[in-house]
This record gives structure tokens, sequence and C-alpha cells, in this order.
């Protein structure tokens, strides 16, 4: 844009913050155009993106007390998020949804094994074959059908990627890699939410209520600490104590008896045995 365009294009993103709710900054480096333009298409006709270089996003929000707050989110390349809805988490939920699998390119470190499983592929015969021989892949001619001869982790997890594996994989369509769209910060009422607050969910609640809930049950054991619980593991573990000091120390009751008695006629049938040798 020539500096006019610049100009108006400000002054009018400008304007356009006063008639929002929610302002909110999305990370765009690396992420693919397409995935960008979905985000666009999801969000409206409630919200909206505005994508523009760092100083220009810097121009349009300085005028604003809001987005102001968010400035120090404005790392690389991103988007700032304007929504009329008044949710933060609901906001953040939409976006973080966004994922599109990626083919490997030279030189990419493998996120996790890549496995190629032994079967027919719809690979027809040729060039290709030779891509993923090169590629380390056994595969040969079955009925005029290219086939993958035996299963094989072609990328270990950590490894890089070399150039000839990069081409069979994209033969194949594998597409080992991932990437998705995210949120840095929501502002909503003067109160900024970052990433690690958006990001709890139901999910992640109910597994640290979990977590903490077993930490203090387990402690309570230990401590013999009684709870509505505890109470029945308190009392198994008091009865089993109990009866293993009455048997050690020998003490009558209608517990250890029968157990004394057994463990009598087990003593007596070995001194039998013993003798009889």
């Amino acid at each position: 844009m020539i500096k006019k365009q610049k100009i108006k294009f400000v002054q009018e993103a400008k304007s356009a913050l006063k008639g929002y709710k929610l302002y909110g900054i999305m990370p765009i480096e690396n992420v693919p155009d397409s995935l960008v333009q979905k985000v666009r298409n999801q969000l409206k006709p409630h919200a909206r993106l505005i994508v523009a270089r760092k100083k220009l996003l810097q121009k349009i929000m300085e005028g604003n007390d809001s987005t102001k707050m968010l400035e120090k989110y404005v790392q690389g390349n991103v988007a700032l998020i304007l929504s009329k809805n008044d949710d933060p988490f609901e906001l953040y939920r939409i976006i973080d949804q966004n994922r599109l699998k990626l083919q490997a390119k030279p030189g990419q470190i493998s996120p996790s094994d890549i496995t190629i499983e032994a079967g027919e592929t719809s690979i027809p015969p040729g060039q290709a074959v030779t891509e993923l021989k090169a590629g380390g892949i056994d595969v040969k001619i079955d009925k005029g059908k290219v086939v993958i001869a035996k299963t094989k982790v072609l990328v270990q997890k950590g490894a890089k990627i070399a150039t000839p594996v990069a081409k069979a994989l994209k033969t194949l369509g594998v597409t080992p890699f991932e990437t998705g769209t995210k949120v840095s910060a929501i502002i909503s009422q003067g109160i900024v939410y970052d990433e690690k607050v958006l990001g709890i969910n139901a999910e992640v609640v109910t597994n640290d209520i979990a977590t903490a809930f077993y930490g203090a049950y387990t402690l309570t054991i230990e401590l013999g600490y009684a709870t509505e619980e505890n109470v029945p593991v308190l009392l198994k573990k008091g009865y089993i104590g109990a009866l293993g000091l009455g048997l050690k120390a020998k003490v009558y009751s209608p517990a250890t008896t029968e157990k004394m008695l057994a463990q009598a006629v087990a003593n007596a049938l070995s001194l039998e045995i013993a003798n009889e040798e």
C-alpha cells in the first residue's frame, strides 16, 4: 500500500474498533493463508480479522484503550481479532479448533514416528516407484498396482527428514505435520486473558480436580484423618493392623483365636513330619 492507502486503512480500522466488545491477538506466523481465510469465514458475521504489518496494527491499536493493553502480545506476524460476542472463551474455542495437515519438507524434524503400513496403494506404476524406493520404502508391482511390501517406521520421532523421504511421503499423500490457529490474548471488559487462562476448559478443570482429590485422599489415609470418603478404608486398615498385632502378641479374641489355632495346627503338623523323618 502507498502512504495514502495506509493512512486510510488505519483510520477506517480505528473507527471499526468502536463497534466491538472483545479484542484479541492471533499469531499467523507460518500459518497458511487458506487457514487464516477459514478462520475469517468462521468469525463472520459477529467478528472479523484485521491483518496488516506490525507497525500498522500498532497504529490502529493505539487509538483504543482496550487494544493498547494488547500491544505487548504483538510479536511477529499477527492478526487483530474484533468480536461482538462477549465470551472470550467461546472465541478462543472457535479459533483453537482449526487444524490443517501439512506435507513434510526436507530438513524438518519429525514430530513423531512416521510409519508406512504394508498394503496396496492407489499409485500407478512408473516414476513414483523410483521415488518410493529412493525414500527407503520397500515396494513391488502386483497386478498392475504399487504395493508396499512391509510395514516400516520410515522416520523416527525427532529425526530430520531427508529430501528423498519427503518426496516419498508426498507421493503417498502422508501429511505428518499439523498447524493450527491460536490466540495469544483476548481483552474483555478491561481484563486481559492470556493463552494459559483461555486454554482452561471443562476437561482440564475435571482432571485438575480429580488429581487434587486423589492427592488429598492419599494424604488423609497416610495421616489417619477420617473423612466421609476414606472411613471404610481406614477401618479396614485399622482392622488389619490390629489383627496383625494381636497375632504377634498372642492376644486371644474372636478374630485371632481361629487364626492362632490354625497356626498351632500347622506347627504341630510340621513337628510331626520332622519327627517321622
